[in-house]
Order: C-alpha cells, then structure tokens, then sequence
C-alpha cells in the first residue's frame, strides 16, 4: 500500500513520461496547400463522370456505333499515358507548381476543342488533347501533395486527388443532368466544353502555392525549402528531418546549410530506372510489386465500367426513361462522394490496411458480394420477360453498395499507398510506373465494357469483375502493409517482408527504429502502469 501510495502521489512525474505524446493539430497550411494542388484532378473525374451521360447524346447526334463509343469513352485513359510520361521530367524542369498550372492549361485547350466539335474525328482529337492534360494532373499532384505533407497527415493529405476526382465525377453526372434538356446538338457539347472554366481558376490558384521542398533542393536553393518544410511541418525539428532526407537523397552533404549551394550532377533518373527494374534489391522488387499491383487491382475490379456506363447498366436493369437514368446516375456520384470523405477523415485514424482490405470484405459486404448481386441481379432481369421490382431494386443497390465499399477502401488507399510506398529516391519514377499501369487498365476496361457485356452479357462481365475482386484482396492481404506515419526515408522503413511476421499482417524485412523504439516504448508503459495497479 505504501508503495502504492507514493507513486499514485506522484501521477504526473512517474508515469506522465510514458504517454504517449499527443497528436498534433492539423497543419493548415499544408491543408490549404493540398487542397489546391489536388483540386487537378477535379478534371478527371468532371470529364468521368460528364462522358457517362454526353456519350448517349453523342452517339445519337453523330450517329456512331458501339464500338467506336466505348473507344470514345475511354480512349483519354489511354492518351492520359502520355502527359504522365511527360510530367517526371517536366517537374525536375520547371517545377511541381508550374507543372500542375501546365496541366490545367493544356486541359483547358481540350475542352474547347471537344466543346466545338463538329465530328468524331474532331471529338478525338480534343480526347488526345485532355487526355495529356490529365495525365500531367494525375502524376504531379500526389508526388506534389507527398513531398509538401507532414507525417501525421499525409494519408489524408495525399487521399485528396482521389476526392476530387470523384467531386469531378459528381459534378459531371449533375452537368448532365441540367444540360440533357437542351437541343440535341447543344447540350452534349457544353457539357464537354464548360469542363474547361475549373482548369482556369485552378492554374491561377496554383500559382499562390509555395514550390515543392524536394525540388527546391534539387535546384540548390536551401534556403526556400527550409521556410516551406517550417510551414508545412508540424514541428521544427520534423522540419529539419524532413530537409535531412531531402539532401540525403540529393547527395548533399549535411553540413552544407548555405541559402544556395551547388547539387551533384545527377543523370536523368537512368540510375534510379536501373534500380526499379533491371537490377531490383528483394525489397525494391517487392515495394514496385506492390506499387504496381495495387493500381492494377483498383481499375481491374471494374469501378470505370460502373462509373463511365452507369446510365447503360440502369438501362439494362430495366429503367427506360432517359431522364431518371442520369437521375440515378447522380445518385451513384453522390454516394461515391459522401464515402471518399468518409476515407479521407479515416486514413490517418483507422490506417490504410484495415480500410484497404474493408473494401473488399467487411462481414460479408465488400466490393466482392456487391458485384456478385450487381451479376446476379443484372442476369435474373436479362432472363426474365417480365418486369421484376425487386431485381431492379437489387440492381440499384448493389451499384451504390459496389461505388460506396470501393471508395471507402481502395478507391483512396490507391493513390496513399502510391505516395507513401516508394523511399524518397525513387518515388517520381515509381509513381509514375503505377500510374501508368492504373491508366492502361482503365482505357482496357473503358473501351470493351460494351463488346465485353454483349459478349458474355452484362451479368457475366460483372462476376469476372467479381473474380478479380477475389484475387486482388489475396494480392492485397498477403503482401501489403501499414504506412501509416511511417516515414518516406530512403528505404528505412516499411521495406521487405519480415521473418518474424507482423501483428497487421504486412511482414516487412525491415521495421524502422521509430517503430522499435515505439514497441519498446509501449511495452515499458504497460509494464509500469501494472506494477503501480498491482
């Protein structure tokens, strides 16, 4: 008892030394910063979701077939490759920040050639031109967003683009919708071209963001990013880690602290190509594994054909008229909004693992049981010669409950994972391989869905999406981890499976000393605070 009593006399000084320190407050500059950055992907999803509705009016005005629609409608995935292509090497010139202006701009262009279109070949040639576009805004906004964001909030932070792009598909559905009345020959052409007016106010709000730390240090210029990473970070001494790394990567010695100093002369990136992908470490091969599977995985499940042929599946579930097709389609976009931001808020509470692998099975109502009763219903309607309420009503359902699991869980954790799973070194190249692969996959699913569903019916397509749902959550359980607060250093943390085993299932080689020194930390307080219970 006398021990008992002296040490619970002394709460504050014997045991307030192991809590745990307390979350820090979101950093507001770098919230302002991410939200702006992010916001280019907002052209993305408008033209998602605004292409979903415009390409009914467009294959009746221009008289195209099915074939040529589906090519229509996807065909921008596929010229998306080429401004990511492009972005790694136009950001190392020019800078993340006029690089994101760069893709407003050219998207812009896009849009007003598709906007006055006047055939299908004119139509295409505005696809190519957004599709680059969209593919500089794909690649430098989570590279920009990561290399602006602190620890404790760059799961949120970098979930932004994902967001937005589902904020795009919203407001391309609601285009639609409030344009579908027009003349045939009107409507379908400003919902395309008023997709450019967001493009310009985003490249002017762009220009009011600081540069990227990481290419400011790049240039030489010590002294910019030093200012930035004390704005952005959420302590000085995580601001001069944060720069530590930085040079480290850059090859600049740690003493060197001048405002200007000289970067070793580096290749263009051939070096860190090598590594990627000819002569990859076991942890790097698993790492570019990772990165590439989980954008393979997210497209492959079949979200595009859901999101781009929403009015065509709620056709073929039995609902006729033109206008409660895009009605319901609205629907489909709000829903995917309300659960991203749900994501959003969860990342850096939850983790990414345990809302990654909710997407594909929580008790039972994932994404994988969504498009086994999306198939089943869809077969059930296309089978009967009778009008069946509840087959519609299933049909319905299973679409929202299919966006809603998707956008909680892989939608988000994507784009996160993407950011987060490559060191520092190796990140713009790494990014870019997994967006390529997320563009590749997106153009194949966009462009057969049609021949795909008439194929094999548009039951069947769905249960081998269901298929490679099931697949992908083997993928996902047996290979992947947790990130969270993990820190991007070079291939300090977070790399390679563990002999040992992980309690979350990821089984990395390599665990950080943060993350020892957190285990440790953890196990003397449970160790003190019993010895005073007891």
């Amino acid at each position: 008892m006398a021990d008992r009593k002296g040490i619970s006399g002394q709460p504050h000084t014997a045991i307030s030394a192991f809590e745990p320190p307390q979350k820090p407050k979101r950093n507001k500059y770098a919230f302002a910063c991410a939200i702006l950055a992010s916001m280019t992907s907002i052209l993305l999803g408008y033209d998602i979701g605004v292409m979903s509705g415009a390409g009914l009016y467009i294959q009746e005005d221009l008289k195209i077939s099915d074939v040529k629609l589906e090519v229509l409608m996807g065909i921008l995935n596929v010229y998306s490759l080429i401004g990511s292509a492009a972005a790694g090497r136009t950001s190392d010139w020019i800078g993340r920040r006029y690089t994101i202006v760069l893709a407003s701009a050219i998207f812009f262009v896009g849009a007003l050639l598709m906007g006055f279109a006047t055939s299908y070949a004119f139509l295409m040639v505005g696809r190519f031109v957004a599709g680059i576009g969209v593919g500089y805004a794909l690649m430098i906004a989570p590279v920009y967003t990561a290399e602006l964001s602190p620890a404790s909030s760059r799961g949120f932070l970098t979930s932004f683009p994902d967001m937005f792009i589902n904020a795009g598909i919203l407001l391309g559905y609601v285009s639609n919708y409030a344009f579908s009345k027009l003349p045939l020959n009107l409507g379908w052409r400003l919902m395309l071209g008023i997709g450019g007016v967001p493009s310009v106010f985003l490249a002017v709000g762009v220009l009011a963001m600081p540069e990227s730390p990481r290419w400011l240090v790049l240039q030489g210029r010590l002294g910019e990013p030093k200012k930035v990473l004390d704005r952005t970070s959420d302590s000085k001494e995580e601001a001069l880690l944060r720069l530590a790394d930085i040079k480290e990567a850059a090859g600049i010695p740690p003493e060197c602290n001048d405002d200007v100093v000289a970067v070793p002369k580096r290749s263009h990136g051939e070096d860190v190509w090598r590594e990627l992908l000819l002569h990859p470490t076991p942890t790097v091969r698993h790492i570019l594994i990772c990165g590439v599977g989980i954008h393979f995985f997210q497209q492959t499940s079949g979200i595009d054909a859901v999101v781009l042929y929403s009015p065509k599946i709620f056709g073929k579930a039995g609902i006729t008229s033109q206008s409660h097709k895009l009605l319901a389609t609205v629907s489909v976009g709000f829903v995917k909004t309300m659960f991203i931001l749900v994501a959003t808020f969860l990342l850096d509470r939850v983790g990414r693992r345990p809302l990654l692998l909710s997407s594909n099975q929580h008790r039972g109502k994932g994404m994988i049981v969504s498009l086994a009763s999306l198939g089943i219903a869809l077969t059930i309607i296309d089978h009967s010669d009778t009008k069946l309420i509840w087959a519609i009503a299933l049909a319905i359902v299973s679409v929202l409950a299919y966006v809603a699991t998707f956008s909680i869980g892989m939608g988000p954790i994507t784009w996160v994972y993407s950011a987060e799973i490559f060191p520092l070194r190796l990140r713009a190249q790494g990014t870019s391989i997994g967006v390529a692969v997320n563009r590749v996959m997106s153009g194949t699913i966009s462009m057969t869905f049609l021949s795909f569903s008439k194929a094999i019916t548009i039951g069947g397509a769905f249960f081998v999406y269901m298929g490679v749902a099931i697949a992908g959550f083997v993928f996902l359980y047996t290979l992947f981890p947790e990130t969270q607060g993990k820190p991007s250093k070079k291939c300090r943390s977070c790399l390679g499976p563990s002999l040992s085993g992980d309690p979350l299932g990821g089984n990395w080689k390599r665990t950080s000393r943060l993350t020892v020194t957190a285990k440790v930390t953890a196990t003397l307080t449970v160790t003190v605070r019993s010895s005073w219970v007891h």
